[in-house]
């Protein structure tokens, strides 16, 4: 079994409450409060289950892997076997998650994200890319100086998950219970690992919580050689998550979707045919009519959005970056060019009340 340094204990304690089933270790770096309440109580993660039946709660002090949780000056990459990048990319600017990222470059461990944006050494994989164009879309892009791009692998976040309101910040609710989607890693003895891990999660969720033959508990690792797979959530977080941002406030992913179905389609399978433009083959990216299905369960706006109307002064830009790589290879959208428009005033707004 192998020990898992995450980095960001809201979102990934989704993947981790399933390492930890499976019997890997995980530590989560993570605020003062949270580890506190992590190495008291554990985690607590509350899945829906696909054939809905009950929905079904993982209890990490009830699971064979051992979960707690330390700051990030007292974490020591050298001593895991893999890092769980699941923090929002405006996190890893912090000072002391700079020094970590730059410790865990320095002791060669590879790091797999479940971030909504991909980290700068992995869009160095990407053939035909040039990176040093788009390090405008990051909040500090030198965090990455360190990470070698053969190893580290990103995964398209594909599940969705909310703390409970009125419960404490250990406690996690999965609302959308799809796959972890991930690129392989091309160094072979991280991709073996990975396999395995994924193998693991995969054979102690059949079975898991006393649950009755032929169920098994949601949310896996699906490891697949094409890098592009990563990216595959583009086309939703455009069409959904980024617009839940309005001039009027904020609102639900089902709502920016299905207030307006044609310009929903329009901008999905815009970046969509971006994606194929990169090199994506079509059979790993969902045409827009099952996600315009799905997102009948997102009755909560996205991450970002509730950030921005908290004043934040950054958050996760796929938006731009998804424009910037279109206008790079001569492919422009007006609908996608006004969501960067409408969040770049957002958060000149913030900025100028901070």
């Amino acid at each position: 079994m192998y020990k898992v340094l995450a980095l960001g204990a809201s979102y990934g304690s989704v993947l981790g409450a399933k390492l930890s089933l499976a019997g890997h270790d995980v530590t989560f770096v993570c605020l003062a409060d949270e580890a506190e309440l992590i190495n008291c109580d554990g985690i607590h993660v509350r899945f829906p289950m696909p054939d809905g039946g009950d929905p079904q709660q993982l209890c990490s002090r009830n699971l064979p892997g051992r979960v707690n949780a330390c700051l990030p000056g007292e974490a020591d990459p050298a001593e895991f076997d893999l890092i769980l990048l699941a923090m929002q990319e405006p996190q890893l600017a912090h000072p002391d998650l700079q020094a970590l990222l730059s410790r865990i470059g320095r002791a060669r461990v590879p790091c797999l994200s479940i971030m909504n944006m991909p980290p700068l050494p992995f869009m160095q994989r990407l053939p035909g890319i040039d990176t040093r164009g788009l390090e405008s879309c990051y909040t500090q892009p030198s965090v990455w100086q360190d990470i070698d791009p053969q190893l580290i692998t990103h995964s398209a976040a594909d599940p969705q998950a909310v703390r409970t309101p009125g419960k404490p910040l250990n406690v996690l609710q999965v609302k959308l219970a799809s796959n972890f989607k991930v690129a392989d890693f091309p160094q072979p003895e991280a991709a073996k690992m990975l396999a395995t891990i994924a193998n693991s999660i995969t054979t102690t969720s059949q079975g898991a919580c006393s649950l009755s033959p032929g169920r098994e508990l949601p949310v896996h690792l699906k490891v697949n050689p094409a890098q592009m797979i990563a990216l595959s959530k583009w086309p939703m977080l455009i069409t959904g998550n980024y617009r839940c941002i309005t001039a009027q406030g904020i609102r639900s992913i089902e709502d920016a979707v299905h207030s307006n179905l044609t310009t929903s389609r329009e901008i999905y399978n815009w970046v969509l045919n971006l994606c194929k433009a990169m090199g994506a083959d079509r059979r790993i990216l969902i045409p827009f009519g099952p996600y315009a299905k799905a997102a009948h369960k997102l009755q909560a706006p996205s991450s970002a959005a509730r950030a921005l109307n908290n004043g934040v002064k950054h958050i996760e830009r796929v938006d731009k970056l998804v424009q910037m790589l279109g206008t790079s290879m001569d492919m422009r959208c007006a609908a996608v060019d006004k969501i960067v428009e409408r969040i770049d005033q957002q958060l000149a707004a913030n900025r100028q009340a901070a």
